[in-house]
């Protein structure tokens, strides 16, 4: 085997979460030699204190600033630089790292994307806010600066690895598999008294608690579809979704000619990271093998709009343009908390997110300054205040 030409210079931005773990736990794995430039995290100083003394960054920077003290006490001696705010996040993002991760949850993730977009990085896209509140930015930014996006998602590296660039226009159809998450075989009756700690209880994935819930309601997978479109310039209508429970086939790609690629392997985040870290490069590490025999059967089964909306409200958000993909994912964002925080319920969700689309649609959704960011950033501030007021409603109702 030659020897690959890897990034040497790296940054993981939400460091402390499941995929900044993974990463860095991959890195591990493979024994990946790395300069780390930066590791960024939420709020958990005390994990990223862990995280920046076993790989030596030279800066470790907690979007908390509360958490500065804690971090720098932490870290004394050991020469490791710490910052804290959200501009020092997108600070380090933009330094000057070859190869960034972008796995900090949410809207947060926005500004210290497109950041090391603007610099010219590779980008390794785990952050889908980014995609879903300005998706044709971060893509023009990244290639007029010289850098790339690599999708980090499972399904979108699975499209990733077998979309000929040379065929695109030969493309009939995107397929996203889908696991139907915890309650794929639930009535909705059964979903209206789901709990939290049900919702978080994913069968195949070990995720964090906002995107459990997506899964659970299949918002998630509204969001992919919209990322999908954006990613590989594909219309809305030829980006489909199967339910598969055993999460093997990640995704699919169909072309004009009948023929359907896909890409399989087990459920395990550390391969699409590895993908995204050495591509157009293979990178060697002790990755759990597929055993297809072992695994005996594979199943698919079309998705349940009724029971789960979110994923039709998602494609309704991607066809109406402008800012609603922005609206949907700030009013979900303000939904999944409140259904964690045992305000509102399970099935309320989706309706947190449907009310508040509705009510935005009457103001002017296309309009903006011209400054991406900005007019993101007004977007989300106005959906997440007409979805609190929705999610009011929603218990003074109860």
């Amino acid at each position: 085997m030659g020897t690959l030409s890897l990034p040497r210079k790296v940054s993981v931005l939400g460091s402390t979460g499941s995929i900044g773990v993974s990463t860095l736990d991959l890195f591990d794995k493979a024994k990946v030699e790395v300069e780390f430039t930066a590791l960024a995290a939420g709020r958990n100083a005390e994990r990223l204190a862990e995280q920046a003394r076993r790989w030596r960054p030279r800066l470790a920077v907690i979007e908390d600033e509360s958490k500065l003290p804690e971090l720098r006490e932490r870290l004394a001696g050991t020469g490791v630089e710490t910052a804290a705010g959200s501009a020092a996040v997108a600070d380090a993002a933009a330094a000057d790292a070859q190869w960034v991760m972008s796995a900090i949850v949410g809207f947060a993730g926005l500004e210290p994307t497109l950041a090391a977009a603007r610099a010219g990085a590779v980008v390794a896209l785990a952050n889908k806010e980014s995609l879903i509140c300005a998706g044709p930015t971060l893509l023009r930014t990244a290639r007029l600066a010289g850098g790339v996006i690599i999708p980090v998602d499972s399904e979108h590296s699975a499209i990733f690895q077998v979309l000929d660039p040379e065929n695109a226009q030969h493309v009939a159809r995107l397929i996203l598999t889908a696991s139907g998450g915890p309650f794929r075989g639930w009535s909705r009756e059964q979903m209206a008294h789901a709990t939290p700690e049900q919702a978080l209880a994913h069968p195949n994935w070990n995720m964090g608690a906002k995107i459990s819930v997506d899964s659970a309601t299949m918002m998630n997978k509204g969001l992919e579809v919209i990322e999908a479109a954006y990613l590989f310039s594909m219309p809305a209508e030829r980006v489909e979704v199967l339910i598969h429970p055993q999460s093997i086939v990640h995704s699919l790609v169909e072309y004009a000619d009948g023929s359907t690629l896909a890409q399989l392997g087990p459920p395990d985040m550390r391969a699409p990271i590895a993908c995204a870290y050495a591509w157009p490069d293979r990178l060697p590490w002790p990755a759990q093998r597929l055993d297809l025999a072992r695994a005996g059967q594979l199943t698919f089964e079309e998705p349940d709009l009724d029971r789960f909306p979110a994923l039709r409200i998602a494609k309704e958000a991607l066809a109406a343009g402008g800012r609603a993909p922005a609206v949907m994912n700030a009013a979900d964002e303000v939904a999944v908390a409140a259904f964690l925080d045992r305000k509102i319920r399970f099935l309320d969700i989706a309706r947190v997110v449907s009310e508040t689309l509705e009510r935005m649609a009457r103001t002017d959704l296309g309009a903006g300054s011209g400054d991406a960011l900005e007019d993101a950033r007004a977007t989300d501030a106005a959906a997440r205040r007409v979805a609190g007021d929705v999610v009011s409603g929603l218990m003074a109702q109860a």
